[in-house]
């Protein structure tokens, strides 16, 4: 592995078998770097199978030639693997997560919600079914009241039309179309806002994934062109030419003397500043955690509704109504009737006109079998596993991402071995300054 790292960071291969050593290693990472681009440009920015393959293999074409062609850019390039563990990989995963709760939660919470408005419109459309039979009924009992009004004994006293009218409403086909028509426009307007938000978000993480890519390489391609360029930057490790150089030159001591501002790049320890940073990455992260499962909660109350008003309206019972009607009527004489009666002879006595006693029962319906309602969708557990899953690694970056930053610079180390002596020396001349002056 010290073999192949060495001909790998080398600026020249030294002789043909190196040549093809380098040819091959700079395939096979090719060969993997391309099936990762391709699976992440159709998977998660899902873009269309054609255009992901063409777009895999001109890069992996691209990275090959430059992998093999330009050393500087294996530098930057080895060093994109251990920078996905700071904060620009992390802008990355959290690209990945928006598109997770798009692609699946989205849609998801607007299918549930669909079913509450099934729900409603069933509701509303069965209970005007039986509000207008309850006008045909009303229609039934006032004649039939008409009827027992007209059929009264005494003619004198009849009545010219006991009926009542009313204007009763039989087709309901109008208000059925009316609520068709209403629910279709929900839906179409549902359906509108869903493919907008889902094309908008889309489109956005595109563009921010790809920006995130390109920053990924600025960042380290500005870490190796400080790292270059001033021998400062980054250069406060204990690190095996430095012990070596201070043991040449008896000055085993300096070291011993600055341990609380050196720090090993191969130990564990952490400097406060750099605790610090990881408490604050820490909460930002936690932040983005909580809006996440904001979502996720969303789309658990969305499917708890529908599926509660979907149970809810199954369960609805017919409300009894009883309309009893008793109706006794008798009609008076006036004084010169029973003036007439006293002369003929006849009694004087109210006359009856007649009884009605009837009841009639009706229901009130407010759900039917002959609706049509889509069943709630569940929350689908994978996608809470696949968040969780990319969170833990988040949280896992936070903490790396201070080995991570070592690991760029023992890589650029590795691959300009000359000016990282230079780095050495500067380091311990600085020291050495700083000893005689203590």
């Amino acid at each position: 592995v010290a073999d192949l790292w060495w001909i790998y960071s080398k600026p020249v291969p030294a002789d043909g078998r190196e040549l093809w050593t380098l040819l091959l290693q700079c395939f096979c990472i090719t060969v993997v770097i391309g099936s990762l681009f391709y699976n992440w440009m159709f998977t998660s920015l899902e873009y269309s199978w054609h255009l992901s393959v063409a777009m895999a293999i001109s890069f992996s074409l691209l990275l090959l030639l430059t992998l093999l062609l330009v050393h500087p850019a294996r530098c930057v390039f080895s060093m994109i693997m251990p920078t996905l563990g700071t904060k620009q990989g992390r802008k990355l995963l959290f690209s990945t997560c928006i598109m997770i709760a798009v692609v699946n939660v989205t849609p998801n919470i607007i299918s549930n919600i669909k079913t509450i408005l099934q729900v409603i419109e069933c509701i509303c459309k069965n209970s005007s079914d039986s509000l207008l039979n309850s006008t045909a009924l009303l229609e039934k009992v006032s004649w039939e009241f008409g009827d027992a009004i007209q059929e009264t004994i005494h003619s004198l006293y009849k009545p010219m039309n006991g009926h009542f009218r009313f204007s009763l409403l039989h087709n309901s086909s109008l208000i059925y179309q009316k609520m068709h028509l209403a629910g279709e426009k929900i839906g179409r307007e549902f359906l509108s806002v869903e493919v907008l938000v889902k094309d908008s978000i889309r489109v956005a993480n595109r563009l921010v994934a790809g920006f995130f890519m390109l920053y990924l390489c600025f960042e380290s391609t500005w870490y190796l062109k400080n790292y270059l360029t001033n021998l400062r930057f980054d250069n406060f490790y204990i690190t095996k030419k430095l012990e070596h150089l201070a043991v040449e030159r008896k000055a085993a001591y300096l070291l011993v003397g600055s341990s609380k501002k050196l720090i090993r790049p191969t130990g564990l320890k952490l400097a406060w500043e750099e605790v610090v940073l990881c408490l604050v990455q820490a909460m930002l992260v936690t932040v983005a955690l909580m809006l996440m499962l904001v979502v996720v909660a969303m789309d658990h109350f969305a499917f708890s509704m529908a599926d509660t008003a979907v149970r809810k309206a199954a369960q609805f019972s017919a409300v009894p109504i009883t309309l009893n009607i008793k109706y006794k009527v008798s009609a008076g004489v006036s004084w010169i009737v029973p003036f007439l009666f006293k002369v003929f002879g006849r009694p004087s006595e109210e006359l009856l006109l007649g009884d009605f006693n009837r009841t009639y029962h009706h229901h009130l319906i407010f759900s039917s079998a002959h609706c049509k309602i889509s069943p709630p969708t569940p929350p689908n557990p994978s996608v809470l596993l696949a968040v969780g899953l990319l969170f833990c690694i988040l949280y896992a970056t936070v903490f790396l991402e201070t080995y991570a930053r070592r690991l760029c610079r023992k890589i650029a180390a590795s691959f300009f071995q000359s000016w990282e002596e230079k780095r050495v020396l500067y380091l311990y001349r600085k020291l050495s300054r700083r000893y005689r002056k203590e």
